[in-house]
């Protein structure tokens, strides 16, 4: 029986970590990104958003870049935003 290492972490925390979120274009789409993102990123700032039309125009695309502590943090808040009705992707 081999002795396996630990895994390398991927990511070094802190670190900036961009999310893009992906849903129908909807006034209150981006607002209610940035309210779930600083639940669990309250340092997050909206100089860090960038919102980007489809070229349809149905669909926005909002990308916010946060200052993530731990691996843990950046899963719950993965979590949080899959799980919102309004989200159609994450990555």
């Amino acid at each position: 029986m081999a002795n396996t290492p630990p895994a390398t972490p991927v990511l070094e925390f802190p670190c900036r970590f961009p999310i893009k979120i992906m849903g129908h274009k909807h006034p209150e789409f981006a607002p209610t990104m940035v309210a779930v993102t600083r639940v669990h990123a309250p340092d997050f700032e909206e100089v860090d958003l960038v919102v980007r039309e489809s070229s349809a125009g149905t669909y926005l695309a909002v990308t916010v870049t946060v200052q993530a502590q731990s691996q843990a943090q950046l899963d719950d808040l993965y979590r949080a935003l899959t799980g919102h009705p309004m989200v159609k992707m994450v990555f």
